[in-house]
């Protein structure tokens, strides 16, 4: 068993037209979203203006970072307690796989009522897109790190390679495919729950439009509830857009870089 020695190429014709185009197609793509941005946004007397949207989208983008950031560093030690043997996988894996299973915003009012008695109204969005994208990293860790076959193990046992080194050289090349795999649907994972986590005056008692966080998730609701039919379709043109440009020039180049730690 083996690791690829270089990222994947692509064969068939379909692939290679992709890799071609995708780029130019995107870029395209983007320039349209912004034409219809400025359009848009400037349809009705009280629609939002283009920057007001782009700003949204990366507030947005910054609580998905942080909430990234801390649930892949939360997710090493929870992965290394499950994996420390047969006993303890047995007892924390089908946990870790019910609270995956629990909904996150089933949390949600509950973690929105702490956050918000002390006035931490962002960190009660970055908590609960945590949460949504934590399980999807542990079991994609946990993942990578059974794909590894025995005789590496017994390999880097025989070598004398321990502590940093085996971690840098067996684990961490070995697990991220898996990872790359699992951050890609944590992200969409995050995505889909960001509307809630900055929609907050719906878990504040008699609360209002004007309670809400700052970010595309609630630019999109408040502007439905104003009836800003233009700034909702800029936001919606904007996010698709910013979605895909970030999809292939950031998830597909990592994917591809990927594949050359893949065993097989």
């Amino acid at each position: 068993m083996t690791l690829h020695g270089n990222a994947r190429v692509p064969k068939t014709v379909f692939e290679r037209i992709h890799f071609a185009f995708a780029p130019l197609a995107l870029v395209l793509l983007l320039v349209a979203a912004l034409n219809a941005v400025t359009l848009f946004s400037f349809s009705g007397d009280s629609a939002m203006p283009p920057s007001y949207v782009a700003s949204a989208f990366f507030a947005t983008l910054i609580r998905l970072g942080i909430a990234y950031a801390l649930a892949l560093v939360v997710s090493v030690p929870l992965v290394a307690l499950a994996m420390r043997g047969p006993v303890a996988e047995k007892i924390f894996l089908p946990f870790f796989d019910v609270m995956q299973s629990v909904p996150v915003l089933a949390f949600f009012p509950l973690i929105a009522g702490v956050f918000l008695q002390f006035g931490f109204t962002d960190a009660a969005a970055v908590f609960v897109i945590f949460l949504s994208m934590l399980w999807n990293i542990v079991f994609s860790l946990v993942a990578g790190l059974k794909a590894i076959p025995r005789d590496i193990f017994w390999a880097a046992h025989v070598f004398g390679v321990k502590g940093f080194a085996y971690a840098r050289r067996i684990l961490l090349p070995a697990v991220t495919p898996s990872l790359v795999t699992g951050s890609l649907l944590a992200w969409a994972q995050g995505w889909n729950i960001i509307i809630v986590a900055e929609v907050l005056h719906t878990y504040i008692p008699n609360g209002t439009g004007a309670q809400d966080l700052f970010g595309i998730g609630s630019v999109l609701v408040d502007s439905v509830a104003a009836g800003q039919t233009g700034t909702f379709a800029a936001a919606v043109v904007f996010l698709v857009g910013a979605i895909a440009l970030m999809h292939f020039f950031i998830w597909q180049r990592l994917m591809q870089y990927a594949e050359k730690y893949r065993f097989e």
